[in-house]
């Protein structure tokens, strides 16, 4: 994975194959909606998993039964990069099982 900031062109072309993702801020973003509090807390720890995996790590932002996804990567400026779009990949393969939306 290349840590290499992305251009404007290329980020929105990567958005384009993860819906619900967004730029905001020089970051890419989600917010995860879930049944109860502790799905929502379940997911954070399984996102915690993947992210020591990658050794990339995100903002997250536990609600009542949210989870908020944040990500660049600081390394290249705090620009968003191909590793913030793995990460994102491997959030989006896994919320399923939790019964996100």
């Amino acid at each position: 994975m290349s840590g290499e900031p992305l251009s404007q062109k290329e980020i929105e072309d990567r958005l384009r194959e993860l819906p619900g993702w967004a730029l905001e801020d020089d970051r890419i973003r989600r917010t995860y909606r879930l049944g109860s509090h502790l799905a929502a807390s379940a997911l954070v720890a399984h996102i915690a998993v993947v992210q020591d995996e990658l050794n990339h790590h995100s903002d997250l932002t536990l609600g009542y039964d949210s989870v908020r996804v944040s990500v660049n990567t600081h390394s290249a400026g705090d620009a968003v990069t191909e590793t913030d779009f793995a990460l994102a990949e491997r959030v989006e393969a896994l919320a399923p099982a939790h019964g996100a939306r």
